[in-house]
């Protein structure tokens, strides 16, 4: 059985691996080819856009969180696959590879999105279309969003482990610190 899990993780983390380098090409791709051209100077036209700087967000988190994607991804593959790591090490690895994965696909979505709004000329006469646009480049999102119940799952897991050991970590000094300030301040009212 552990080695049908072996297999199953190694397939995972390889084919979530190709789909992290395929995102983190795009997005490094889309950040030196600016939405709307660049001046004479070699400076973004719509530099002073909220929407360029959206999309400038969007694609910098899209190209980070891929990497990491990839690094938690290679880190599986590289694993030693004992019994005692695979419960553990290669689980969490595996949720923050797709938690990552999840997050640079959706910040590519939002990417492009903005993308599509910069292009498309914002005029008040022709809000309508721009609504249209802007529905029609945010649908992939929603759709990732309205599937992503796996993602949520694998969040609140994570987020339930980590906030778990951070607070085993501090000292039981620090742990009771909340209720002697709360203790104090109850003093300084009633006095």
């Amino acid at each position: 059985m552990l080695n049908d899990a072996q297999d199953w993780i190694k397939g995972t983390a390889q084919s979530c691996s190709t789909v992290a380098t395929l995102i983190a090409s795009v997005v490094y791709v889309a950040a030196y080819s600016t939405p709307g051209g660049t001046d004479d100077r070699g400076l973004p036209n719509f530099l002073g856009s909220s929407n360029f700087l959206f999309f400038t967000i969007a694609d910098v988190v899209a190209l980070g969180s891929s990497l990491a994607s990839v690094v938690m991804f290679l880190s599986i593959l590289t694993s030693s696959y004992k019994i005692k790591h695979f419960y553990k090490i290669v689980f969490r690895r595996l949720s923050l590879g797709f938690a990552f994965l999840s997050l640079s696909l959706i910040s590519t979505m939002l990417a492009f999105s903005a993308t599509v709004v910069i292009t498309v000329k914002l005029e008040k006469s022709k809000w309508t279309l721009t609504l249209i646009y802007t529905a029609a480049a945010l649908f992939p999102v929603v759709v990732f969003i309205s599937f992503g119940k796996l993602f949520y799952e694998v969040i609140k897991d994570l987020r339930r482990q980590t906030l778990g050991k951070i607070w085993n970590m501090i000292p039981k000094c620090f742990k009771r610190l909340p209720q002697l300030f709360g203790r104090l301040v109850c003093r300084k009212h009633n006095n």
